[in-house]
């Protein structure tokens, strides 16, 4: 089932996912968008991810 996984989405900002990412990608081909707050996100995991949506403020909770 994990193989026929075009692109797995990551919504979080934790650098510990990046060796996650990384054996996704590794393993099954598979490409990583990680969605999370930019000033919040780790850059190597931003590195890591094929693509990065950054989640801007209109959509946090508490945002004016």
């Amino acid at each position: 089932m994990a193989r026929d996984v075009e692109n797995v989405i990551l919504l979080s900002g934790d650098g510990d996912f990046e060796v996650l990412v990384d054996r996704i990608q590794k393993r099954f081909g598979s490409r990583v968008t990680v969605v999370g707050v930019a000033s919040l996100t780790a850059n190597h995991l931003i590195e890591a991810a094929n693509e990065f949506v950054a989640i801007e403020e209109p959509f946090l909770i508490g945002a004016r």
